[in-house]
C-alpha cells in the first residue's frame, strides 16, 4: 500500500492533509521533521510522495534547511518521488533551491485573491490560466521574486505578488503558500487530487482493506499469545476489541474496569454489548474505591490524567496475573489521541490522554492498538465492517478518564454522582428531542464555583454546571452546535437547553445555574480538561 508521508512542521491544520488524502483513497501517515526517511525509503515501505507541511517556523530565522527537507528533495532526485510544499513548505523548498524568502512583507491571513498565470498538472481541471480565484492563506513569510531555476510560477497574490504557487513539471515538486487542504479554499481537494495522480498512487486505502490488513498484522504481532482488552464501552474500545476478537478469537479476555467515573448506567450496558450481542467474555472490575482514593487532592487535569492512566495499568497487569499468561494489552487508542498528546510529531502537547500519554514509562505488556492510525470517523466505518450495531458506533465520543475531567479541580463522590445525573439529564432530553444523532458529542462539566440563586423565595450558594454540544467529524476540529451556522434547529435547540436547565435545577440539590458552551476547537479544545 503507497503511504503519503506528511512531514509535520507543527501546522494546526496538519492532520487536515492526512484526512484529505485518505478520503481520495490513499493512505497517509504524519511524521515528525526528525523521521530519517532516507531509512524509511530503503526499507519495505512504499513511500509514494512526501508532502512538507506548514508550521510557525521562518525559514529567516531557522539555521539552514531542516535535514528531513533535504532528504526529501534527496529521495526526489534519486528515485523521482514527488514533493509538495504548504505554506511554510513552499518557503522551505524556495529557501532549499537557494530563492530569498521575504520576512514579514506581505503577510496574509484568510480569503486571499489569487491570479492564475500558468497551467499546470497540478492545476488541471480546478483553474485556468488567466482566471482569478479565492484561496485561504495564513503566512507572514512570502517568496516575492522569482522562483527556483527548472520552477515555474503558476499562481500570484494578486494583492501582493507574492508567488502562490510553483511547480516543477520534471521533478514532480510543488509549492503552494494557500492551505488546499481547508474547505475555504475551492478545488483544494482537487489539487490534491492531482498530486495524487501525478504520483501514480492506487487508490487502495478502505476499511475493508484496513480491516483485512489489521486481522493479519494482530495475528502477527500477538504470535499466539493471550491479549487482555481494555473495554469502556465507548465507539473507540468496542470496535478495536470486536476486530482483535475477529483476529485471534478466545485469545482475548476483555476487562472492563468501573473506575467510579463512567456514566449512569455503564456497567450494564457493557455488559448488554459484549456478553449479550456479541457473545464475548468480559471481566468486570469494581476499582472505584481506589481511583477515587489515588485522585484525592488532585486538581491540575494533567496530573488527574497521568494519575488515572497509571492506575489503569496498574490494575490490567494485576488481572494479567491473575489470568495467567497474558503478554499483551488492547488499548482503544485513535490518531487524535496521539496527536494532542503530542506523541512523536512537531505539535504542541494539548493534552495527555490516559491511554498515550498518560502510561508509565515501564510496563509488563506490550501495548496491541489496532486502532492507532484512524481518525474517529474511520473508527466508524471500520465498525460498520465489522458489524456492529448502530447504537454503539452512535454513541457520543466519552474520555477514558470519564468524569473526573468534567470535574474541574478535585474529583469527589460528591461531585461525581452530582454530575453523573446532571449528564443523564442532559443526554436523555436530547435523545428525547431527536437531536441526539445530529450531535458529535454532548456532556455536562460541573465547574466547581458558587454563585447566589434564588428558590422558592430563599437565597442559594450552588455549582454552575456548564453543557457543551458540538458537531465535527473527527474530532480534530469542532463547532458549537447549532449556533455557529444557520440552522433551523437553533429555537428548537435553545428549547432543548431550558428544558435541560429547568430540570437540572428543579432535580438536583446543589446547582443553581446552568450556562451553554459556546466556543469552538480551536481555540478551545471538546472536552474542558
Amino acid at each position: 500500500m503507497s503511504t503519503i508521508a506528511i512531514v509535520d512542521f507543527g501546522s494546526q491544520v496538519t492532520q487536515l492533509i492526512a484526512r484529505r488524502v485518505r478520503e481520495l483513497g490513499v493512505y497517509s501517515e504524519v511524521f515528525p521533521p526528525s523521521t530519517n526517511f532516507q531509512a524509511m525509503a530503503s526499507c519495505e515501505t512504499n513511500i509514494g510522495a512526501f508532502i512538507l507541511s506548514g508550521g510557525p517556523n521562518s525559514v529567516q530565522r531557522s539555521r539552514g534547511v531542516p535535514k528531513a527537507v533535504s532528504d526529501v528533495l534527496d529521495l526526489n532526485l534519486q528515485t523521482g518521488v514527488p514533493v509538495l510544499g504548504i505554506c511554510y513548505g513552499l518557503q522551505v523548498l524556495a529557501h532549499y533551491f537557494g530563492v530569498d524568502v521575504a520576512q514579514d512583507a506581505a503577510r496574509e491571513f484568510g480569503r486571499t485573491q489569487l491570479d492564475v498565470i500558468e497551467p499546470s498538472s497540478i492545476t488541471e481541471g480546478v483553474w485556468l490560466a488567466g482566471s482569478k480565484v479565492d484561496v485561504w492563506m495564513s503566512h507572514s513569510d512570502s517568496v516575492i521574486g522569482e522562483v527556483p531555476q527548472g520552477f515555474r510560477v503558476v499562481a500570484r497574490s494578486a494583492d501582493t505578488g507574492a508567488v502562490a504557487l510553483m511547480g516543477n513539471d520534471e521533478r514532480r515538486i510543488y509549492g503552494m503558500q494557500f492551505h488546499p487542504e481547508v474547505a475555504h479554499t475551492p478545488g483544494g481537494r482537487e489539487m490534491l487530487d492531482n498530486f495524487l495522480k501525478i504520483a501514480g498512487c492506487t487508490r487502495d486505502w478502505t476499511m475493508r482493506s484496513f480491516l483485512h490488513t489489521q486481522i493479519e498484522d494482530i495475528k502477527s504481532a500477538t504470535d499466539g499469545g493471550r491479549v487482555v482488552a481494555a473495554i469502556s464501552g465507548g465507539v473507540d474500545s468496542s470496535v478495536a476489541s470486536v476486530l482483535v476478537h475477529k483476529a485471534i478469537g478466545e485469545r482475548l479476555v476483555c476487562v472492563f474496569v468501573d473506575t467510579g467515573l463512567l456514566r449512569k448506567g455503564e456497567v450494564g450496558i457493557v455488559r448488554d454489548l459484549f456478553v449479550d450481542k456479541l457473545n464475548m467474555h468480559v471481566n468486570v472490575l469494581d476499582k472505584s474505591d481506589l481511583f477515587m482514593q489515588r485522585l484525592a487532592g488532585a486538581q491540575d487535569p494533567e496530573v488527574k490524567r497521568k494519575i488515572i492512566g497509571e492506575t489503569f495499568i496498574e490494575v490490567f497487569e494485576q488481572e494479567a496475573r491473575g489470568l495467567g499468561d497474558i503478554k499483551f494489552l488492547m488499548q482503544g487508542t485513535i490518531y487524535p489521541d496521539v496527536i494532542e498528546s503530542g506523541v512523536g510529531g512537531s505539535g504542541a502537547k494539548i493534552k495527555s490522554h490516559h491511554n498515550v500519554g498518560g502510561l508509565p514509562a515501564v510496563m509488563n505488556l506490550s501495548l496491541v492498538e489496532p486502532l492507532r492510525c484512524l481518525f474517529k470517523d474511520e473508527v466508524r466505518l471500520l465498525g460498520k465492517e465489522l458489524g456492529l450495531p448502530s447504537a454503539i458506533l452512535g454513541r457520543h465520543p466519552f474520555p477514558g478518564p470519564g468524569l473526573a475531567v468534567r470535574i474541574m479541580g478535585e474529583v469527589t463522590a460528591e461531585r461525581v454522582e452530582l454530575l453523573r445525573e446532571i449528564d443523564n439529564i442532559y443526554i436523555d432530553t436530547i435523545r428525547e428531542s431527536g437531536l441526539y444523532d445530529h450531535i458529535w458529542q454532548a456532556f455536562a462539566v460541573l465547574v466547581p464555583v458558587r454563585t447566589v440563586g434564588v428558590m422558592g423565595d430563599g437565597r442559594t450558594y450552588g455549582y454552575v454546571c456548564a453543557l457543551r454540544a458540538v458537531t465535527s467529524s473527527d474530532g480534530m476540529t469542532a463547532d458549537c452546535f447549532p449556533f455557529s451556522e444557520a440552522d433551523e434547529r437553533k429555537l428548537e435547540f435553545l428549547a432543548v437547553l431550558q428544558k435541560v436547565s429547568r430540570a437540572i435545577v428543579s432535580s438536583l440539590q446543589g446547582v443553581n445555574r446552568v450556562v451553554y458552551d459556546i466556543s469552538s476547537k480551536p481555540p478551545a479544545t471538546i472536552e474542558w480538561e
